[in-house]
């Protein structure tokens, strides 16, 4: 092992069009595709070595283990095992946002910022391409994880991009419209708590059953990957109003690829917000609770937060970096 201490930084993600076309089930007989970005929101992972030849791990709560098959947390269990790490080691983790249940992408953020951490501990060099890779394999093939894999390429590559997922491989094109772009798509962007935390994973196994075993939900996960084509163009041609419509559009669609996604509650604030100035908007992430992410003329943000009382504003802005060692003590 090269060094003592290991920081890393890996930002959260906002995704904007495509959700849903990531998974297997549809990139495996039609391409996929999403237009994301990264903010500057994170994910902290810490990784230092440990005296005993033990290995302890600290999220929600702790593990003290002698062996890696011991460990109960899936993600740094199968992370260790890939990175080849037996043990002398305590992995410790922090987050900018609640870690679960927002939509955020935390998951994959966490295993590309562990695996960053873990190569580096071991004296290796893992560049984006691999840590996305790496990530979901360990999400999709050896968990089984009811995932696509933006959140890992987004994490890994961050900036916003547009990805392209194909049955041989993901093609990552990054969007670099320039700054004042950039700048004037922030002013537009408005995210709001919900304050609903779910677990992902009973919508998303239901989308993925769907896409599986039904041709409408392919057809909308079909549709949902041309709006992300389109917005791309949008977004290379600096036609910024395309957003909020492309935004509204998706949402429509994703709210029937499966139940829970959407809710009374949520249908109430987010048409609360169309009446007060946004032109478009979603739940990021899979839904059913999380974040809002609204598109609109900044002088109409002030009366949507007034329609919108009991949401929380969080200010963002887009990161131009993925997964980055941010510390190294030897």
């Amino acid at each position: 092992m090269c060094c003592a201490v290991i920081i890393t930084r890996t930002p959260l993600r906002i995704s904007f069009a495509g959700g849903g076309s990531d998974f297997p089930a549809v990139y495996r007989r039609a391409a996929g595709a999403v237009v994301a970005s990264t903010i500057n929101k994170y994910m902290y992972i810490t990784v230092n070595r440990k005296f005993d030849g033990r290995i302890r791990a600290s999220y929600s709560t702790t593990e003290m283990v002698d062996r890696v098959d011991d460990l109960k947390h899936e993600l740094i269990r199968e992370a260790l095992r890939m990175t080849g790490i037996a043990g002398g080691i305590e992995i410790t983790s922090i987050s900018d946002i609640p870690s679960r249940g927002t939509g955020l992408g935390s998951s994959s953020t966490y295993t590309v910022g562990l695996l960053h951490a873990l190569h580096a501990f071991a004296g290796r060099h893992a560049g984006a391409k691999r840590l996305a890779e790496e990530a979901c394999e360990i999400e999709l093939d050896r968990l089984r994880k009811p995932i696509g894999k933006q959140d890992q390429y987004i994490a890994a590559y961050g900036g916003l991009q547009f990805i392209r997922f194909e049955a041989d491989g993901v093609l990552v094109e990054p969007l670099l419209p320039g700054g004042d772009f950039r700048r004037d798509l922030e002013e537009h962007l408005l995210l709001l708590y919900t304050g609903l935390t779910r677990s992902a994973d009973t919508i998303l196994t239901e989308q993925q059953r769907n896409l599986e075993n039904g041709d409408t939900a392919f057809d909308d996960a079909v549709r949902l990957r041309d709006l992300a084509i389109e917005l791309r163009a949008a977004i290379l041609e600096r036609r910024l109003g395309a957003f909020g419509e492309i935004l509204d559009a998706g949402w429509r669609i994703k709210r029937g690829l499966a139940a829970g996604v959407s809710s009374p509650q949520i249908d109430e604030w987010y048409s609360r917000a169309r009446g007060s100035g946004a032109i478009g908007g979603k739940l990021v992430g899979a839904g059913g609770g999380g974040f809002l992410l609204l598109f609109a003329a900044p002088r109409d943000h002030a009366r949507i937060r007034e329609s919108l009382p009991d949401l929380r504003p969080v200010p963002i802005h887009l990161e131009p970096f993925g997964s980055r060692i941010i510390y190294v003590e030897e």
